[in-house]
């Protein structure tokens, strides 16, 4: 089943969202040929390994603290604070304790 993503104009609620279960889960806001959202939701230990994308990213952390590796050196991050990483830098995540961000993700273009 594919996500719904947000429409022009259309309010988005950054708060995170719950499943059928009542956990929270991550999911894709608004995607375009050249950006898309993404509201990351991670629970104290979870993250994601080390990887890169051919974009360029801001990782914006709404509530929480978040381990935000870049090259392996840790940066912390936490709610209120943004971090910027430039395409195809290699970086991971891990939040340090329950968190939520918002993931910017900007495409390149051929």
């Amino acid at each position: 089943m594919a996500l719904p993503h947000a429409r022009p104009g259309q309010v988005i609620d950054l708060f995170p969202t719950h499943n059928a279960a009542g956990i929270s889960v991550s999911h894709a806001l608004f995607k375009s040929d050249q950006l898309e959202l993404i509201q990351l939701v991670l629970p104290a230990g979870k993250g994601l390994p080390v990887h890169s994308v051919p974009g360029e990213i801001t990782v914006q952390c709404l509530n929480g603290r978040i381990d935000f590796a870049i090259n392996g050196r840790s940066r912390f991050i936490r709610a209120g604070q943004l971090l910027h990483v430039e395409g195809g830098v290699p970086h991971s995540l891990l939040a340090v304790e329950d968190a939520s961000a918002l993931l910017t993700i900007v495409f390149t273009r051929p």
